[in-house]
Formats: C-alpha cells, sequence, structure tokens
C-alpha cells in the first residue's frame, strides 16, 4: 500500500492536513487497473442508446461539417467502463460525475491535471468526460490541451488531426476539427492536433480564451486534458480559461513534494478536489449477495 494512502487513510501527517480539505465531501476513488491501455486486440464499445438524435443532425448550423466516428480502442482497457461486468470503476465515475454536477460552484470548463506524468490523468479527463455525457441533457467535450504530450487521440484510435492545434493556428475551423463519437451521442472529443513549435505561445494568444468562451457556449461540460501541473507554462495559460480544477493523484507512483507544491500552487476557488487513482484495496466497496454496493468515503472515515 502507498505512502500516499496510508497516510489518507490514518487522516494523520502533513499531506493528509493538505488533501483533507478538498477530499472530505468533494472527491471520488476510482479503481482502475491501469492507468494506460494494454496494446491488445481492439474491445468493441457498446453504443449508449439516448431518447436524441446527435446535434450533428438536428439541423443547427452551429453542430455543421462535425465529424461521427467509431472509437478504436484496446482490450482489455480502463478507458469507458461503463458496460456489463464494469460495475466498480463505472460507478466511481459517476460519483466523480455528481461531485461535479452537484457542486455549489456548478463548474462547466474543468482541467484535469496531475502533479507528474503516469498519474492516470488522460484516463480519467476521457472517463470523466464520458460519465458526464450519459446524461441525456449534457453535451460534454472532451478537450486535449496537452499540446506536447497528446494521448486522446491514440487512446481512442481517432484521426490526431485537425485538433486543438490547427484550430488556434487558425488552418482549421472548430466545427472541423471536433469528433462525435459515435457510441456516445453527447460526447465530443477535441484532439491535440499537431505538436506545434510553440505550444506555450499559441495558449497564450487571444485565440485560446475565445475558444474556450465558444466551447462554453456549445457545450454543458467541458473536460481539458493539460500537462502537469507547474511542469511547464502551458498549464497555468489552461487553467486561467477555466472555472474548475481536479488533481489526479496515484497511490505508489506520485511524488509527495511535487503533490504538495500542486496544491499549495492552485487557485483555492477553482480547486475542486482530489482523484485517487488506481487504488487497491479501497474500503469504500461493500458486497450485498451477488452485488456490490460503492460507497463514498470521505478520507479517514470509519465507512467501508
Amino acid at each position: 500500500m502507498s505512502k500516499i494512502f496510508e497516510t489518507l487513510n490514518r487522516g494523520d501527517g502533513e499531506l493528509a492536513d493538505l488533501i483533507r480539505p478538498v477530499v472530505n465531501g468533494e472527491s471520488a476513488s476510482l479503481s482502475n487497473d491501469a492507468t494506460k491501455p494494454n496494446r491488445n486486440p481492439e474491445r468493441r464499445v457498446e453504443r449508449v442508446t439516448q431518447p436524441q438524435r446527435p446535434a450533428t443532425e438536428s439541423g443547427d448550423s452551429l453542430w455543421e461539417g462535425i465529424r461521427s466516428l467509431d472509437l478504436r480502442i484496446p482490450a482489455p482497457s480502463p478507458l469507458l467502463p461503463f458496460e456489463m461486468g464494469q460495475l466498480k470503476a463505472s460507478e466511481q465515475y459517476r460519483i466523480l460525475r455528481t461531485k461535479i454536477t452537484q457542486h455549489r460552484k456548478q463548474p462547466r470548463l474543468i482541467v484535469i491535471s496531475s502533479p507528474d506524468a503516469g498519474d492516470g490523468k488522460s484516463v480519467s479527463v476521457i472517463n470523466t468526460a464520458a460519465a458526464l455525457s450519459l446524461r441525456s441533457e449534457a453535451k460534454a467535450l472532451l478537450v486535449d490541451a496537452d499540446l506536447r504530450r497528446s494521448a486522446a487521440h491514440f487512446l481512442l484510435g481517432l484521426p490526431e488531426t485537425p485538433g486543438l492545434s490547427e484550430v488556434l493556428q487558425g488552418t482549421a475551423t472548430l466545427n472541423e476539427a471536433l469528433v462525435h463519437t459515435k457510441e456516445f451521442p453527447n460526447l465530443y472529443v477535441l484532439t491535440a492536433g499537431t505538436t506545434p513549435a510553440n505550444p506555450t505561445e499559441l495558449l497564450d494568444s487571444a485565440q485560446w480564451p475565445a475558444l474556450c468562451a465558444k466551447l462554453h457556449q456549445m457545450f454543458r461540460f467541458v473536460i481539458v486534458d493539460s500537462p502537469p501541473v507547474g511542469a511547464v507554462a502551458d498549464y497555468d495559460l489552461i487553467q486561467a480559461a477555466c472555472d474548475g480544477i481536479i488533481l489526479v493523484v496515484r497511490p505508489d507512483h506520485t511524488n509527495r513534494d511535487l503533490l504538495r507544491k500542486a496544491i499549495e500552487g492552485m487557485p483555492k476557488e477553482k480547486f475542486l478536489g482530489v482523484v485517487l487513482n488506481c487504488v487497491p484495496n479501497w474500503s469504500i466497496s461493500r458486497e450485498y449477495g451477488g452485488d456490490h454496493y460503492y460507497q463514498y468515503a470521505p478520507a479517514g472515515s470509519s465507512k467501508g
């Protein structure tokens, strides 16, 4: 068991003091088996049935020209755990969705980041956006704004370009870059696009906040993947245009000092909470007969 998880579970120590204010009542734990998909044969993602037509068929010019594509992800994979047989992970992402939708600040543009690479933020971004899209009245967009180490197109089996980079450079329109996923009628994806020579300058231009304003108009939720907190200037430019921040922490991997610095340096008014990723034997699981009931428990509580 990781030192981070032990500290959180005991509820004592410096690290617990840092995280506890944002964990109590406002975080969730995820029980993924990995942070990256296994490069094995593809898994067929079951289509979600929702009582509405995709927006691209609505006749609204705001949505014209958007591609509708099938997802192509490896199997097995921690991605999109919303099919039969994946109850534990899917319930945790639904808990996270509830925390977001019921939050007093009602955030809509949310950046999900991590203290360092490998904590599982990209998988968490994809699954959080998909969970939000399962609400029949809510269109959700996944934006890969990690222009240096993009992952969404690879993880989901989507074309790399055109994407965010091309939109910010003016070589593609937003609708040309957006992808509507056939399996999730309310889920859209904006990949990072071609890695630019000047990612910081692109995000520091007037085009980035203007694009965020347009996305705010089009979508109920926008979930943004970013570089790790403090790694490059890109993260600060991304979070400045968002109204919420979620931090992904991975037991047995996350560096304690980087985690402390990340929490201390975040705008407190935007910090929504911490997600524990890849947590083994998490105490919120309870078994009743053949079914499992997953209950959210604040760190250091006696539930479980």
